[in-house]
């Protein structure tokens, strides 16, 4: 178990085989670059961009198992037409889990850890900043999928290695980044690890502003958990400055030797777009809809003037046929492989269109975010309209004065909701917060981790249900709720497993089970 080694004689070494940082032709000449021995501050930012990629699972096989089979179905954006991925009909397959836990702790947990601890001893003060705000990114990405995970004591080098609690993990990320962005507030650097930051070029100014969005994604997270917490640490991140427009968006760069995940996994023709995703998107004449989606093979086949096609998620395998492939909509042409048009396009890891969406929910409760809630909500529907297609303002002034709803997706698919694009002054909180929500789906869009906690945590947008479940303790109108512990942790780390199970955390809410809630899962 990677945990249980002194990761410091060899992390970097691990990351640097998957080849995934911007100077590629320097670093995968010199494999070994990164041996702690011969490490010096010059080698330290290229063990950083290591983490970045491995933390959001770049490297295609990594993304599928983690992501695409997994939060990419349950928040339905995607469904898959492979007869055998029975993940779409809520079977968590436990060797994609496996590979999914291992991925995190086997590659970019023992990266991130490095990067900091080298930091720290060396003092490189600013350089650990930078680290601590990955960390509390990549870690409550897991912690997300599993509720409590190794945290606190990830590397300590023992043969068992103890769980925190979620709730643990979340109230640290606060602390950790207040320290984070103090460092670098004070600091008189405007650049730290250069060229090898691949989100933002190494500018200190932007990692405050991601900081502080994040805290403040955090912060939303835990609303129904803790509110005044959260309404503490939401106000202290909308005070501290936020990304407030698309120039300070955190897209992490890619190359030809750091694809986009997706271009290589689309060629392999086993997921198209879902019911819920053309209910949506064409019910709304969304004008993202042609770059978020390629039309149909077989064109227009539901007779609705649109050849943007969804399939309902949970098909039974018999009907999963060569020729639903066909019928229904791939991937929007940037995503596809480059023989197919595609263009590589970075990857998205947070936008100023969410953080307005967040101020909008956070306006909703009261709480001090700088704007009314529909006018944070409409600025979250223009910058996403202007970062993905640059619309036009008269595009977007009309879209988002639009009183279009959802369509069905089929006859037998009838929409799940009534909401209009236009902001319901008139409506219900429960109702404005759908509409939120909502939108931000599509915002967030192709980030399934993401968004797969957001169905989780509030409910929306209202998913169908599954055409059938496999899973005997998840209904086909349920959500999935957890990620069960993986055979690898039962394997060597048993013990620490086994208490984990039992915190009340988990005990007194089902258990380890994907019908379980996780501590911040806590709406009424």
């Amino acid at each position: 178990m990677i945990t249980k080694m002194r990761y410091l004689l060899f992390i970097a070494i691990v990351g640097l085989l998957s080849g995934c940082t911007k100077n590629f032709e320097e670093i995968n000449t010199r494999p070994d670059a990164l041996i702690a021995s011969k490490v010096d501050v010059s080698l330290l930012g290229q063990g950083f961009a290591n983490a970045q990629y491995n933390t959001v699972n770049g490297l295609h096989w990594r993304f599928q198992i983690s992501e695409n089979l997994f939060s990419d179905l349950y928040c339905q954006y995607f469904a898959t037409t492979a007869a055998n991925f029975d993940s779409d009909r809520y079977v968590e397959v436990g060797r994609w889990s496996d590979l999914a836990w291992g991925s995190f702790y086997g590659q970019a947990a023992p990266a991130i850890k490095f990067v900091e601890d080298f930091a720290a001893e060396n003092k490189l003060a600013e350089e650990e900043a930078i680290a601590k705000i990955w960390k509390v990114y990549g870690y409550h990405r897991i912690t997300d999928y599993w509720g409590p995970v190794i945290y606190s004591q990830f590397g300590n080098g023992q043969t068992s290695v103890k769980y925190d609690t979620q709730e643990e993990i979340y109230r640290s990320f606060f602390p950790t980044l207040d320290a984070a962005v103090n460092t670098l507030k004070s600091t008189s650097k405007t650049n730290v690890f250069g060229s090898n930051d691949q989100i933002f070029n190494g500018q200190v100014g932007k990692w405050i502003k991601f900081a502080n969005s994040l805290r403040l994604r955090l912060a939303m997270r835990i609303r129904f958990a803790d509110p005044a917490l959260a309404k503490a640490e939401a106000e202290k991140a909308v005070a501290g400055g936020l990304m407030d427009s698309n120039a300070d968006n955190a897209y992490m760069l890619t190359t030809l030797n750091s694809m986009n995940p997706f271009t290589t996994i689309t060629n392999w023709g086993e997921f198209r777009m879902s019911a819920l995703m053309e209910s949506i998107l064409v019910g709304y004449e969304d004008p993202r809809t042609g770059f978020y989606f390629s039309p149909a093979a077989n064109g227009d086949t539901d007779g609705d003037g649109f050849p943007y096609e969804g399939l309902r998620n949970g098909q039974p395998k018999v009907d999963k046929t060569p020729a639903i492939n066909a019928t229904n909509s791939d991937v929007g042409q940037s995503w596809l492989p480059p023989g197919k048009g595609g263009t590589n396009p970075p990857i998205l890891i947070m936008t100023a269109a969410e953080s307005f969406f967040l101020r909008a929910e956070g306006a909703l409760e009261g709480w001090n975010m700088g704007g009314t809630a529909k006018d944070l909500y409409e600025m979250g529907i223009r910058m996403s309209m202007k970062d993905r297609i640059n619309a036009p303002d008269a595009a977007i002034d009309a879209y988002i004065a639009s009183t279009a709803t959802p369509k069905a997706a089929d006859p037998n698919s009838p929409p799940t909701t009534n909401i209009p694009v236009a902001f319901d002054v008139n409506g219900g909180k429960e109702r404005q917060l759908e509409q939120i929500i909502t939108q931000k789906w599509l915002a967030l869009y192709p980030d399934g981790w993401e968004a797969f906690a957001e169905v989780r945590r509030t409910g929306y947008p209202k998913l169908y249900p599954l055409v059938e479940s496999e899973n005997p303790n998840l209904p086909a109108n349920a959500i999935f709720r957890k990620m069960t512990y993986v055979t690898g942790e039962l394997n060597n780390n048993k013990a620490a497993v086994e208490v984990a199970k039992q915190l009340p955390e988990l005990a007194s809410r089902g258990g380890d089970k994907n019908s379980t809630r996780v501590w911040w899962d806590a709406k009424k």
